[in-house]
């Protein structure tokens, strides 16, 4: 890379903008799961949109590629440099100011480099809720979550992170700001091109600001784990507890009794809410806008029908918010406690919710018959039909061969997902992982589109090389 380049691009990052010690930029260089590891001379930290827009028009006047990062927990490598060295990383974590906070509007305008927690606290400050949440929030920023189109446990009440936006603040590749930050519900105004970025990974733009909607704050929250007969039990249930509760249902997360087992092993302080064990389960978590006690006792009839069919075996009822964070704590330390078993194979697949049995009985029944012994691992959002279909090796094969196993797996997996109306990727993207996927289930026209608007927007194709498309 040339010297006289990264001189001004250090200079355009501003004092403390830019780390070039391997020591420093080595975890800018790998991604959460370690499954890539790039090459960079420079991480760029810019504390403005103005000096992201001077970055970006020195990298495309000299061809270096550059590849925006937030907090860097994405599951695709997405946010990780190639190993060619020919690219920046471009942080945006310095760039962490909340703009404003219109609680009369019901937005928040927040620059990319936000916590997605901190985001949540200034709301809670201001009597709003801003929805979106996972696993990662307490690192993961906001910029990040916008370019992946992030889902996390609301959805089923709240929608992706695409529509939690009205307005965005994007750095093109040109080097020009374009300026979308509307605050308005309404505005029929030609194409509505903040949708462009949304989900984009960094390939188009880099968005640095955004305008985001926030909802009533529940007064009344009720947190129940249910034992259901089978998985169509399940999403009969979710059904009537969204009809009971005028759609007060916030998450619906299913889980196999084989991901409970995995927790209550490895998992410290964790047991299980139930006297007997069950093989389906679902946490549900429900709200409120008024405080009047009568959230409690609507879900706990609608649970009541539920029993009488024989949908519900058993429910737990959270009594206090300590309780409700122990039977959460079940539910997100599924993948941590995976960990202890061995090698993985993660599947992010989305269905229709009401071919979510059907999806459950057909992987199932093909991964082990395509690998003898393995462990199903099914959980999720079964709420907005994402299902995290995980396996764990066999006693019978060393991790080596397990994962060797991935790409065959996948194939079949995905098949059986896109074979209900599904798709491949629900939540975590395209990035470098599932780049093959996608021309193997894309059509030729949709192809042909996303090339079209790469080229649009980044004819010299400086924006995070080899990432989606």
């Amino acid at each position: 890379m040339d010297k006289t380049a990264i001189g001004a691009l250090k200079t355009a990052a501003g004092p403390n903008g830019w780390l070039e010690d391997p020591a420093d930029t080595e975890p800018f260089l790998n991604d959460e799961r370690d499954l890539y590891h790039g090459v960079s001379p420079l991480v760029l930290r810019p504390t403005s949109t103005e000096a992201v827009a001077a970055i970006v028009r020195i990298c495309t006047g000299h061809g270096i590629g550059i590849v925006p990062q937030g907090g860097n927990t994405g599951y695709c490598g997405g946010a990780t440099p190639g190993q060619s060295g020919d690219e920046i990383v471009l942080s945006l974590g310095r760039m962490n100011k909340i703009r404003d906070i219109d609680p009369l509007n019901y937005t928040i305008t927040v620059e990319a480099g936000c916590i997605l927690a901190d985001i949540q606290r200034a709301t809670d400050d201001a009597d709003r809720l801003f929805p979106l949440s996972l696993a990662a929030e307490g690192t993961c920023q906001i910029g990040g979550n916008l370019s992946t189109n992030a889902g996390g446990t609301a959805v089923v009440r709240y929608g992706n992170t695409r529509d939690l936006v009205l307005g965005l603040e994007v750095v093109l590749p040109s080097g020009e700001i374009w300026n979308g930050l509307r605050r308005l519900r309404k505005d029929n105004t030609g194409y509505d091109l903040k949708h462009l970025f949304l989900g984009a990974e960094g390939t188009l733009g880099i968005v640095t600001a955004a305008v985001c909607k926030l909802f009533p704050k529940p007064r009344e929250t009720c947190t129940v784990m249910i034992a259901v007969r089978d998985p169509l039990a399940a999403t009969e249930t979710l059904s009537q507890l969204r009809t009971a509760s005028s759609d007060g249902v916030v998450s619906f997360e299913y889980m196999h009794r084989d991901c409970l087992d995995m927790v209550f092993k490895n998992i410290p302080d964790t047991s299980d809410p139930f006297e007997e064990p069950y093989e389906h389960y679902a946490l549900v978590e429900m709200i409120s806008g008024r405080k009047d006690g009568l959230l409690q006792s609507t879900v706990e009839d609608a649970l009541g029908d539920a029993f009488e069919t024989g949908a519900v075996l058993n429910a737990v009822v959270a009594a206090s918010g300590q309780q409700a964070a122990l039977l959460w704590r079940l539910r997100e330390t599924i993948p941590e406690s995976q960990k202890h078993h061995g090698g993985c194979i993660k599947h992010d697949v989305s269905v229709p919710v009401s071919s979510v049995p059907v999806f459950l009985e057909r992987a199932t029944a093909a991964a082990k018959h395509e690998i003898a012994g393995v462990h199903v691992v099914p959980f999720g959002h079964m709420g907005d039909g994402n299902i995290h279909f995980n396996l764990s090796q066999p006693g019978s094969e060393d991790r080596e061969t397990f994962i060797a196993r991935t790409e065959h797996i996948e194939e079949v997996i995905h098949d059986i997902a896109v074979d209900l109306d599904g798709s491949f990727s629900a939540e975590h993207g395209v990035g470098v992982l599932k780049r093959g996927e996608l021309y193997r289930y894309k059509s030729d026209v949709e192809l042909s589109l996303m090339r079209a608007v790469k080229d649009v927007f980044d004819p010299t194709g400086v924006m995070n090389r080899g990432k989606v498309i």
